[in-house]
This record gives structure tokens, C-alpha cells and sequence, in this order.
């Protein structure tokens, strides 16, 4: 018999090694168990780790498959992931390496990695939420490495358990199981935790003591159905939540805020339920549905104008702030709320139940995080405490944006009006600086503070902080400068702030700048708007910008707010034109004041004989309408803020604020009024300047709604055309526009129109907010800019 032939020999791949490095947000995001799933299925051996730089794994294996992993880790990361930057380098094979493994993370590098922000609930964890049959059933902690806290629970990196507030509950066996499994969605989920080993709610009445309940979430709903106003400790911190539709509880609440104007946020189920009440087109609904679920800004529906609940919400503004459910306990609310419906179709459909949502803080004062906390300075604004053993390591309020428009390449335009839960920390790349530039931090201004720290060419803006007000607004800055520059790993280099010398953020950094020793930077105010802007475009050479704000200390003393700059790549800013200034009477008064800005319109105008008269109402408009007669008690002011005050008093729409840009937008929702009607605006004769705006307004019958809201349009197209008029004049290529009055629709809707007629390309602020919660990112571009043209020695 002849012999088989023998099989031919077949080529054994000749094996390689790699080490890769991956920075970003790559940890607290699953990267580790998802690269071992990976290395797994291509039969790679090998290790993943977190380091302070970001993460690390050498895998081993034939070439093409190692060609595979790379190619799936750069295209397919795990869905909360973004990685910047991906290195690779050739080792020697190992050959005594079986299998691939995670290992514990090496701490011991330069600390350069980021972590992903806070993010609401994935489809999956909110399947098992509401499926009797899973162990997590109802549990308000539920999360996976695809969901759940982050930044408000890691006191360190590299992201791991012990270095979160999740160290103090121990894994019990199924959790642990769930942990170790590579195969399982909890693996390496640092929050995990189930009713039998994590965190739990409790019920607490209105002295802060704690009630029995075999049930807190039912006792809270109960009591949010008879009217209460509930405290309920969130992962940011708390909020004060009633029932939006019980005008009583609201208007309660109102007074227990001293909050008689301001607006409330309402959360809903889901984009279809507030269709009932708002408009919510495709890119709102996204937005809304987006894993940061911020609070976004949108038009009231008409036949809502008259609604007692309008009235209550958002009075005379014509939109809500509405929100969808951002985490387990928001969604267990609705649920129980509507009667524990059973399957999964409930989450999709339309319902009535509307809460009012809002961060739970005295006037002026930060937010609460700790229960104790919450006992002690909510008593007399809630009724009763939801509350929670988990600590919030990090105060995260609530994000707040406004849709205006989509852009030229379909993408919707939604600044920020406040940035923090589901947006910090990640990080803004500063164009125009160095990888390896030194590290900055920046203290931002007074209002709507928020403070940035720099590393390299990354910003990383802080959490909203709010007005500089109050002794604990201010113990908040400083306290998130030790946790943001600890945080990343930094020690500043330089530190910048606002010109304004009595501003608590200027004096914090000149205590800094002392202790660190090392430069302070002041920042002109409207030179930070513009180099926020700036900061996120890539662009060479110099900027012109169109700066609208409300005021800021000038360099020539006066207050700034209405400004052409012009912004060198070297960080130098020169101030080419403004708008004609008003005198302030009464200095800061007039900016609560609105009515008297008018007045030194009617001044200016030759006109101060009226001011008695129009504004009667106001016991001090004789002292005013002398004042300014002779000239005194008044500083001059050219701020866009104060422009639209005047023009709100001057059509009796606003005489007074109830809050920070009040006239302002009622101004912009009286105007839009008539463009929804289909109003066009009168354009400004050839040659007209600010008197014929003026007069314009003051010829307006205030009696008569139709031309109030005409007129009120017209101002605000004939504001950016004469804002815009000598700018353009100079034939840039580019302009910025920032500052606060850019968050006005119509204004921006009007600058727009007139830059693109103008074929001039515009600038926008898109991952800070425009106004002064973006401050801090412009004073750190231009400090990172000076230190680059005058580097300092090391100390």
C-alpha cells in the first residue's frame, strides 16, 4: 500500500508585540474590559491598564490580528469614549504570555488623562430598572460602564473604585461576579452596586428627621401629589421639586426663593409629552435625549400664552427650560408618579405629568449637596428630603442650553447658557496653543462664574459656581480651584482674571498668584469674550470681534460692554470702536434699574424735562432727571445689556429686573411676538444713528401691544446694524461674536443676516457659554498666549 502523502506544512504567523497608548476620556468608560473582549476574540495575549496618562495595553499576536485591534479600537471605542490622541510601539515578543488580562493601574506617570462627564441612564440599565424580575428592579443607583455618575463621584484618577465615593459600599458576590466578568456589562463599571450592597434612599420631613418608609420613593410622590415642595439629593446635588401643574406649591416655592420672576425648569417623560406645552422640533428633541440631558431653552406653544401654567413657569418669555430624566431617580419619579405601568412602551409615550425641577439652593448661595446640609439651610423651601447615603464628591448643577438655528452645514446652534452635569470636564482644545504649554488657571468674572485650568493645549472649564455674591459662593471658587487643579494633576504656572479690582475671583487670584508665586494676568472683560471665541477656532492672525454684554471694566475706567476689538495672536487686544455711551444714574442701580437707562436716553436726547413724567412710578426719577442734568452720580457706560434695559423701559415692557437680563428678555419675547407674526422690520435710513432708534421708540404708543412688539423688533435689527456698521466698514474676513446678548435669538438672527450679505464668516461660542460662564476659557488663551511670548524662569 503506498503511504499518504504527508500534509503539507502549514506557516506559523511569525508573532509581534505592541504597546499602545491611548489618552482622552478612556477611563470610566468600559475601555479596559472592552480592549479584553477584543484581544480576546482575535486570540491576542497580552494586559490593558489605566495609568494617570490614559491607558495602556500590550497585546501580542500575528500581525494582522494585532493590525485588527487597532483598527477596531480606533473605530469602534466604547460609546462614552474619546480617545485624542492613539500611540504605538514595537516591542519584543514575550514568549512565556498566555492570555489576555487587566491589571491594576500604575499611578506613578504624569497625570494626563480625562474622565468622561456624568451621563444619563443607558437603554439597557433602564430595561432592567423596570423589569420585576431583575435583581435592580426600582433601585435609583442602577448604572453600567455605558451610564451613570463620573466626574461627581471620583475624588482621583486613575478612575477607580476606591478613588470614588463608591469605596465606602462593598461589592457583595453577584455585584462582584458582575465586576470580574470580562463577558458582563458591569465589568470594571467602578459604580456598580445593587439593593443588597449600595447605596439607599431615605424619607425625611420638613425638620430633617428621618421617617420610617418601607418605600421613600412612594412616600415622596404622595407628598408631591398633596403639594409639597421635596427636597431630592440628585448625583450634582439637590433639587427642589413640585408639582409644575398645583399653582399654590409653585407659587409657594417662588416665595420661598425670593424668586418672584425668574423661571423654573420643568422635567418631563419624554420630547412627546412636551410637545403638549412647547415647541420641540428633531434637533431639540436630540438635544434633550442627548446622554448629558441638559435643561434646553424652548418656545412656548402659542395656545399655551394664556395658561395659568405659563403664567407660573416662565412669565411674559414666551419659552420653558424643560428637561428629561437624567438619572435613575428621575425616571422612578415619573413611574411611580403615573402608577408603576408595566412594560416598556410607557417610556415612549405622551403624558401630563409635569415637575417643576430646580437646583435647591438659598438666594445666592451655591448648591446643596450633603443631607445635612440640606436640613439645615433648605428649612422653610422644602416640605420634606428625598435623600441619599451615596456622597456627591463634586457639585454639578444642571446644564442650560438654547437652540437658535442650525448653522450652514445643518448642524444646530445651541450655546450654553449654563455648562456643568453631562459637559464637565471634558475638555475644550485651545487653538493657537502648544501641547506642552504651562499649565494656566483662570478665575473668570463675578457673574455666573466658572473658573478653567489649562493642560497643555486642553481647557478644562469648572462646573457652573454662579454670582460671586455671598461668603459661600466664594468658598465654592475656592474650593474648585484645589479640586480641579488637584484633579488634573497641575500646578499653575500663571493666573488670570478680570480687570475689576473689588470682583472676589481678582482677589482670589492675586492670593494665589502670591502663594504659587507667579504672574497674574488682569484680562480686560471684553477681551475674554472674545478670546473664548477665538480659543475654539482655528485661525491665524488677528481677530475682529463684536463683543454684546452686559458691562465690564474698561481700560480707559469706564464700564464696556457694547465693543468692536480687534484680538492679536499674541494675546494683545485694542478696542477699535463701541457704541455711543449712557450714562448710568445712579451707577449700579441702573442695572436693576432699567428705567434709568431710559431716562439717559431721554437726557441725551434732549428730552430729561419727560423723565418725571414717564417714569412716575419711580419715587427717585425727579433725582435722576437733576442728576443728570448736571452731570453727576453717573458713569458712562456703552453696554449692549444696558442698551436693550433702556429700550424695555422706553416701551414700558420692563421699568425694573427681577432678575439678571429680566428686561432684556421680556424685550426679546415681546419682539419675537411680531416676527411670529410676520413682522418685518423697518430697516434705519442711510446715515441714522442711535437718536432716530431712539425716537423711534419713544413715538411708539405703549398702550398699543401690536406697535409695542413692532418696535420692539426694530430695535433689535437696527441695534445689529448699527453695531455692525463700522466693523464691517474695515472689510474683515472674520468676525467674532461673544458675550452674554449673544444668547438673544433675534440679535444674533440680525447679525447673522448682515455678515452674510457681507460674505464675512462668523465665529460663535459652541462649547462654552458666550456670556461670562465663558470668561475664565478667554482669560486662559490670552494668559497662555502672554506666557508664550514672555515665558517665565521656574521657581
Amino acid at each position: 500500500m503506498t503511504p499518504a502523502p504527508a500534509p503539507p506544512l502549514r506557516a506559523v504567523p511569525e508573532l509581534a508585540r505592541w504597546r499602545l497608548h491611548l489618552e482622552g476620556s478612556v477611563q470610566g468608560v468600559g475601555f479596559r474590559p472592552h480592549c479584553l473582549r477584543e484581544a480576546r476574540a482575535l486570540g491576542l495575549s497580552g494586559w490593558v491598564r489605566n495609568g494617570a496618562d490614559g491607558l495602556w495595553l500590550e497585546a501580542q499576536g500575528p500581525r494582522a490580528q494585532l493590525d485588527a485591534l487597532l483598527a477596531r479600537l480606533r473605530a469602534a471605542p466604547p460609546p462614552l469614549a474619546r480617545v485624542d490622541r492613539l500611540s504605538c510601539e514595537a516591542l519584543p515578543p514575550r514568549a512565556d504570555e498566555t492570555g489576555f488580562r487587566i491589571d491594576d493601574s500604575d499611578a506613578r506617570a504624569a497625570l494626563t488623562t480625562g474622565l468622561p462627564a456624568d451621563a444619563a441612564v443607558c437603554a439597557d440599565c433602564l430595561r432592567e430598572l423596570f423589569d420585576p424580575a431583575d435583581r435592580r428592579y426600582r433601585y435609583p443607583f442602577i448604572n453600567c460602564t455605558q451610564c451613570g455618575p463620573r466626574y461627581t463621584l471620583v475624588r482621583a484618577l486613575p478612575y477607580d473604585r476606591p478613588a470614588t465615593s463608591m469605596a465606602a459600599f462593598a461589592l457583595c458576590p453577584a455585584c462582584r461576579r458582575e465586576y470580574d466578568e470580562p463577558a458582563e456589562r458591569r465589568h470594571h463599571a467602578q459604580p456598580n452596586a445593587c439593593p443588597v450592597c449600595g447605596p439607599r434612599l431615605a424619607w425625611h420631613d420638613a425638620d430633617g428627621l428621618r421617617v420610617a418608609s418601607a418605600d421613600p420613593l412612594a412616600a415622596a410622590v404622595a407628598a408631591l401629589r398633596a403639594g409639597a415642595v421635596v427636597a431630592v439629593r440628585g448625583v450634582g446635588g439637590f433639587h427642589l421639586v413640585c408639582d409644575a401643574q398645583r399653582a399654590a406649591a409653585v407659587a409657594r416655592l417662588r416665595a420661598a426663593k425670593r424668586r418672584p420672576g425668574k423661571p423654573f425648569a420643568v422635567l418631563a417623560l419624554n420630547a412627546a409629552s412636551l410637545r403638549r406645552w412647547l415647541t420641540v422640533d428633531a434637533g431639540a428633541a436630540a438635544l434633550l435625549e442627548s446622554p448629558a440631558r441638559p435643561i434646553v431653552l424652548l418656545p412656548r406653544r402659542a395656545a399655551v400664552a394664556a395658561d395659568a401654567l405659563d403664567a407660573a413657569l416662565a412669565p411674559a418669555l414666551g419659552e420653558w427650560g424643560a428637561m428629561l430624566p437624567a438619572h435613575p431617580l428621575h425616571w422612578l419619579l415619573l413611574h411611580e408618579w403615573l402608577g408603576r405601568p408595566a412594560g416598556d412602551g410607557w417610556r415612549d409615550a405622551a403624558c401630563d405629568a409635569l415637575f417643576v425641577v430646580t437646583s435647591a439652593n438659598p438666594a445666592g448661595e451655591p448648591l446643596v449637596t450633603g443631607n445635612d446640609e440640606a436640613f439645615a439651610q433648605l428649612r422653610g423651601l422644602a416640605d420634606a428630603y428625598l435623600v441619599h447615603d451615596r456622597e456627591i464628591v463634586a457639585r454639578c448643577d444642571d446644564s442650560v442650553r438654547r437652540p437658535l438655528g442650525v448653522d450652514a452645514q445643518g448642524r444646530l446652534h445651541a450655546p450654553f447658557v449654563r455648562r456643568a452635569r453631562g459637559y464637565v470636564p471634558d475638555p475644550i482644545v485651545l487653538h493657537g496653543v502648544p501641547a506642552d504649554a504651562p499649565p494656566v488657571l483662570a478665575c473668570g468674572g463675578w457673574l455666573k462664574n466658572a473658573i478653567c485650568v489649562t493642560r497643555g493645549n486642553e481647557a478644562f472649564l469648572s462646573p457652573h459656581i454662579g454670582d460671586l455674591d455671598t461668603r459661600a459662593a466664594c468658598a465654592a471658587l475656592d474650593e474648585m480651584v484645589t479640586r480641579l487643579t488637584g484633579f488634573l494633576g497641575v500646578r499653575p504656572r500663571a493666573v488670570a482674571h478680570d480687570r475689576h479690582p473689588d470682583f472676589y475671583s481678582t482677589r482670589a487670584a492675586a492670593a494665589l498668584a502670591a502663594r504659587w508665586r507667579v504672574p497674574a494676568f488682569a484680562v480686560q472683560h471684553h477681551a475674554a469674550h472674545l478670546a473664548a471665541v477665538r480659543a475654539e477656532h482655528a485661525l491665524d492672525g488677528a481677530l475682529d470681534g463684536l463683543i454684546l454684554d452686559g458691562s465690564g471694566l474698561g481700560d480707559d475706567g469706564t464700564i464696556w460692554g457694547g465693543e468692536w476689538l480687534r484680538l492679536g495672536a499674541d494675546g494683545t487686544c485694542t478696542r477699535r470702536g463701541h457704541l455711543p455711551a449712557l450714562t448710568m444714574a445712579g451707577g449700579d442701580a441702573a442695572a436693576r434699574e432699567p428705567w434709568r437707562m431710559a431716562a439717559a436716553v431721554l437726557h441725551g436726547l434732549g428730552r430729561g424735562d419727560e423723565i418725571a413724567r414717564r417714569y412716575a412710578a419711580q419715587p427717585a426719577a425727579p433725582a435722576v432727571a437733576r442728576l443728570l442734568g448736571r452731570g453727576l452720580h453717573g458713569v458712562p457706560s456703552s453696554s449692549a445689556g444696558r442698551a436693550f434695559d433702556a429700550a424695555a423701559a422706553l416701551l414700558g415692557i420692563a421699568e425694573r429686573n427681577a432678575h439678571e437680563a429680566d428686561a432684556a428678555m421680556r424685550l426679546e419675547a415681546c419682539a419675537a411676538r411680531a416676527r411670529a407674526a410676520g413682522v418685518v422690520p423697518r430697516p434705519l435710513p442711510a446715515g441714522a444713528g442711535f437718536d432716530v432708534l431712539w425716537t423711534r421708540l419713544l413715538d411708539t404708543d405703549r398702550d398699543d401691544a401690536d406697535a409695542v412688539a413692532r418696535a420692539a423688533l426694530d430695535f433689535h435689527d437696527g441695534l445689529a446694524a448699527l453695531a455692525l456698521a463700522p466693523l464691517l466698514a474695515s472689510r474683515p474676513a472674520a468676525v467674532a461674536l461673544g458675550g452674554g446678548c449673544l444668547i438673544n435669538r433675534l440679535l444674533r438672527d440680525a447679525l447673522l443676516a448682515r455678515l452674510r450679505a457681507s460674505g464675512v464668516a462668523a465665529c460663535e461660542a459652541m462649547q462654552a457659554p458666550p456670556g461670562d460662564g465663558g470668561l475664565a476659557l478667554g482669560q486662559a488663551w490670552i494668559a497662555s498666549r502672554r506666557l508664550a511670548a514672555s515665558p517665565i524662569e521656574e521657581n
